[in-house]
Formats: C-alpha cells, sequence, structure tokens
C-alpha cells in the first residue's frame, strides 16, 4: 500500500522519523467510505490480485483511493485511474447502472462533494431521459445484445419505452438530493415543463400519502421536512406544469410539518391562479386520520378564503365559477360524509360571499343532502346549516322541494312558504293592474281610432271644398279676361 498510496506513504515516512526505525507502526484509518470491506478490496489491489468492480462498490472504492491519493504519480493504471474508467463506462453506457451507482452513494455518510459522482450521475441520467426513446433503446442496447436487458433497464419492459414516461419509476427510488439533482439537470436541457411536473408528481405521490399516514418522529419529520421544501422548490414556474391535486397534496403536507411559511405561501399563489380551471375530482384530498371525515375540507376552505382575497383585489377573477366549483364539490363530494362537522361544512359554504353565487340550487342539494346524510342534527344545527340559502336564488323546482322538504328546519320552511305566499300576491296584485292597464289603454286606442276617423272626415270636406273654390276661381279668371277685352 506504500507504494500505491501517497496518504499511506506519508503516513509510514512521519512515523517512521518519530518512531525510529525498528518501532511498531500503526496506521488508524477513520471514516474510509464502504469500511472494511473496501480495505480488503484495497488490499487485495495493492498486491496485485483481482477485484471485482460492480455498480455497487465503484462509488465507494473510488471515493477511498481518492481519500488515499492513490492516483497515477505513484504507478500507472493506479486505482483512481482504474476506478475512475469503471465509473465513466457505466454511466456513459446504462441507464440503470448509473442509477445502481446513485442509490449506493446513499450509504457513503461524507461522500466528497469535488469528486462530483452524484452530479455526473445525474447529469447522464437527465442526458439519457431528454433523448427521443428510441436513442435510449440504442444506447442501452449497444452493450446489451440480449433482449431481456431491455426487460431489466425499463419498467415495463420494451413496450413502455414508446412513452414520454418510462424512466418516472426508475428515478422514484431515488434519495430527495439526487432527485433534486436530476430534475434540474433535466430542466438546463430544456424538457418540457409538464413533463419535470409530471415526473415530480410521480416521485412524491409515491411518499406523501404514507408518509402524513403513519405520522413522524423528530428525526423523520426534519427529514420529510427537507423532502417537501425540495419538491417546492424545484417545482416548474409555468401555471399548469403540475396538477391542483398534488398542489393540495403539498400544501397540506408542508402545514403538517409547519415548513416555511413563505414555502406554504408559493404553493397557495399557485392554486389560487388555477382554482378557476379545477374540476371537483382536484379537490379531493384525503384526511390522513379516521376520525376527521374522509376529505380534508379545511385544506379546500384555505384556498377558496385566499382566492377570495386575491378577487377582491382582481377584477379580471371569474369568481362566479370558483363558487360553482365549490358547490359542486360540497354536493358531490362532502354533504355525504356522515363524519363531517357542521362547522367544517359551514366554514366552506361561508368561504365566498353570497354575491358569488348565481343561483343556490347546487348549494341546496348539497345542503339537503348533509342533512339527509346527518339526521341527529339539532333544529338549531340545521338552522345554522341552512342559513346560507337566499329563496330568490333558488329555481321553481328546488322552491317547491324546499317548501315540501320535511329535513330543512321548521322556521326555514315557514320563511319559504311566506315569501312564496308574498310573491303570489306580489304577482297577483302586478296582474291585475297590468289587466287595468291593458283595458284603460284599449279605450284610449278605441277613442284614439275614432279621433282619427273623424280628422279624415274632415280632411276629405276640406279637399272638396278647395277643389270648388278653384273652379271658382277659374271662372272668375275667365270673366275678368273677357272683361278687358272688351274695353
Amino acid at each position: 500500500m506504500v507504494s500505491k498510496s501517497v496518504y499511506i506513504n506519508k503516513l509510514v515516512f512521519e512515523g517512521r522519523n518519530d518512531g525510529g526505525r525498528n518501532s511498531v507502526l500503526s496506521i488508524n484509518i477513520e471514516n474510509l467510505p464502504g469500511g472494511s470491506l473496501m480495505l480488503e478490496l484495497i488490499i487485495r489491489f495493492c498486491y496485485g490480485l483481482p477485484i471485482n468492480l460492480n455498480v455497487t462498490n465503484v462509488a465507494p472504492l473510488y471515493c477511498a483511493a481518492h481519500i488515499l491519493d492513490m492516483n497515477e504519480d505513484f504507478e500507472q493504471g493506479n486505482l483512481i485511474s482504474k476506478t475512475e474508467t469503471f465509473f465513466s463506462f457505466i454511466i456513459f453506457s446504462s441507464w440503470k447502472h448509473t442509477i445502481q451507482i446513485l442509490k449506493s452513494c446513499e450509504t457513503i455518510p461524507s461522500l466528497p462533494k469535488d469528486l462530483k459522482l452524484e452530479k455526473r450521475c445525474t447529469e447522464s441520467l437527465a442526458w439519457k431521459a431528454s433523448l427521443e426513446t428510441k436513442s435510449i433503446y440504442k444506447v442501452e442496447n449497444m452493450h446489451n445484445s440480449d433482449t431481456t436487458r431491455c426487460k431489466e433497464n425499463m419498467p415495463g419492459g420494451c413496450d413502455s419505452m414508446d412513452t414520454e414516461t418510462w424512466w418516472f419509476e426508475d428515478v422514484s427510488v431515488l434519495r430527495v438530493d439526487h432527485f433534486v439533482g436530476l430534475i434540474n439537470a433535466v430542466k438546463r436541457k430544456n424538457m418540457r415543463f409538464k413533463l419535470v411536473g409530471s415526473c415530480i408528481e410521480y416521485w412524491a405521490l409515491k411518499r406523501l400519502p404514507s408518509m402524513a399516514k403513519h405520522g413522524f418522529g423528530l428525526k423523520e419529520k426534519d427529514v420529510q421536512r427537507v423532502t417537501i421544501r425540495s419538491l417546492i422548490e424545484i417545482l416548474p414556474v409555468e401555471e399548469n406544469s403540475v396538477s391542483c391535486s398534488f398542489l393540495l397534496h403539498l400544501l397540506k403536507v408542508g402545514l403538517i410539518l409547519d415548513i416555511d411559511p413563505e414555502l406554504t405561501r408559493q404553493v397557495e399563489s399557485r392554486l389560487v391562479l388555477m382554482l378557476e380551471k379545477c374540476c371537483t375530482e382536484d379537490l379531493t384530498v384525503r384526511n390522513y386520520s379516521d376520525n376527521q371525515g374522509i376529505y380534508d375540507v379545511d385544506i379546500v376552505v384555505k384556498v377558496v378564503k385566499a382566492y377570495e382575497t386575491h378577487y377582491t383585489s382582481n377584477s379580471t377573477s371569474r369568481i362566479y365559477v370558483v363558487a360553482s366549483l365549490v358547490d359542486e364539490y360540497l354536493m358531490s363530494v362532502v354533504a355525504k360524509d356522515d363524519q363531517l362537522s357542521v362547522k367544517t361544512f359551514l366554514s366552506l359554504v361561508e368561504a365566498l360571499p353570497k354575491n358569488a353565487r348565481v343561483y343556490d340550487d347546487k348549494l341546496y342539494t348539497a345542503m339537503d343532502m348533509y342533512l339527509k346524510s346527518h339526521p341527529t342534527l339539532t333544529e338549531e344545527e340545521r338552522s345554522g346549516i341552512c342559513k346560507f340559502l337566499q329563496y330568490d336564488k333558488l329555481s321553481k323546482e328546488a322552491k317547491n322541494h324546499a317548501m315540501n322538504n320535511d329535513r330543512l328546519p321548521l322556521k326555514v320552511t315557514i320563511k319559504f312558504l311566506l315569501l312564496e305566499q308574498l310573491n303570489m300576491t306580489s304577482n297577483f296584485v302586478r296582474t291585475k293592474s297590468q289587466a287595468i292597464a291593458r283595458r284603460e289603454l284599449a279605450k284610449r286606442w278605441e277613442k284614439a281610432q275614432k279621433e282619427i276617423a273623424f280628422m279624415k272626415d274632415e280632411m276629405e270636406k276640406m279637399k272638396i271644398q278647395f277643389n270648388d273654390l278653384k273652379k271658382c276661381g277659374g271662372t272668375l279668371r275667365n270673366k275678368m279676361g273677357l272683361y278687358l277685352e272688351s274695353l
């Protein structure tokens, strides 16, 4: 080892100078990557014995060779050179083995950053992922003629290689820091933002539900906090790069883990901008606790309230679209949940102002379904649920149903009946007034017609008289002419 390692050579030289030539020299190598197994391989290499380099040991052996400074200055073909050659060949030629090397880096506690092992691996993976799938197939098969290797290297075998997402499953095993490095690398290679966002979703959704469901220990919480923070930071900035549902999950877990408020505000702001284009399925975020209802309504309330604040300062917002979405969500998702509290139900109903809704039919249906799913509610609780309904925003069918609905609180039913009676009375008075007005108008029209006929008769008489006058005038002119001629 003295002949191949600058580090060992230096320790031996210094030890002999300090302790004498015949003293027993003890060398302690701490924190050697791979521990005793790597040391055994290094000793075999130093004695000229063959060593088996593979994807699981090349990274720790490469790091150990650098720590021991086993470079070319001491001997040609030294361990650094040997492991570098193998490493470079693997990351260039094999997608699968590059991922395995990157996974092996996780076992090295203090991986030297200046060696850039992880960066080289992620850059290689990013380069391969950015290629067309046919190109990837050719690269993988340059050194793998056996068709079974295709099935080993690609998820789902060769048939899945014709899709853009063939690499998602493979990279989902990467640790978060390695995954972040990969995503940043594919961004630099101008991969489409939608594909990048889909990959982040795929990676995250395999961890987030189980992560929150099983709770967090102190150490786990710190690790997961870093994970969520990292995911938010690498999200593509484009609006539609990730789904509304995924952002809601991120926001939920981020709030559970109490991450930096600035990051949760970023996610919340993105959700606000997307809310008008969401559907009810996008808002269905399941609760991780059995006693809080099936779905997490509170997280939806938080986003809707943020939207309402945004709406007041942005006249281009279409709040009525969001109101319809909220009512649809209440009706098709929330109302049937028999574990949902009245307080939570009302918090979503009241998240938007009353004037946000054009019609209240969906809201009425949602309230009726909630009352049906919670038959033990008190009269006061039922009244509280229905207080947001506006009679004049219900269709005729909804009004008729409400007035015959025994699930509604009595005072609401009476109120609707009185309003209906008042409406009918108003309509009757209005109809009677309109009939009187029509009769009066008919009389006036008849009188006007008579006056017009009388005026026409008078005009005819005047025309006759005018013609008679014209004839008399002609006769007088003739007589005057004859008289003048006789003079």
